[in-house]
Parts: structure tokens; sequence; C-alpha cells
């Protein structure tokens, strides 16, 4: 399985921020969506991210993180591919 996404250490908190379809952001998935993504980043908080037709990210998670990552730009996050299995 491949993941698009971020390992961000910041204020000593590490957590994980996962691209996902806007759709997932907008339904009752993105609980589900979180959980399942935990099992590949164990013991961080999850951060859901997705990006509208403009290229505008909108972020799901802990509110503080998602506040943080509200005042990066985008090309600020060290994203990367994650292949796990």
């Amino acid at each position: 399985m491949q993941i698009e996404g971020a390992i961000i250490k910041e204020q000593g908190q590490t957590f994980a921020v996962v691209i996902v379809k806007a759709h997932i952001l907008s339904s009752n998935e993105r609980e589900n969506a979180s959980r399942q993504f935990s099992k590949y980043f164990p013991g961080m908080p999850i951060i859901l991210m997705a990006q509208n037709s403009r290229g505008i990210p909108t972020y799901y998670g802990r509110k503080d993180i998602v506040a943080f990552l509200s005042r990066l730009q985008i090309s600020q996050i060290p994203w990367k591919k994650f292949t796990f299995g």
C-alpha cells in the first residue's frame, strides 16, 4: 500500500498528515480513514488533508494541529510517499 503524506515534528509533537480525496473529509468516512491510517503511523495523531479544485487544502484532525497546519504554505510540508506491506 502506498500513502502520500508527511511526518512532522513540531514543538515536541510528532504527527502524520495523510492526503485523501476531498469526499473523505466531507463524509462519515473521515473517522474510519483516521483509524485505518493510525495502523501505519502508530502513536501519532493523524491529520487528513484534501485539496479543492483550486489547490486549497482542508485539514481534519486534532484542532491544535489543524490550526498549526493552516498557517503553513502547503509547499512547506515535507510530502513523501510511504510504502507499506
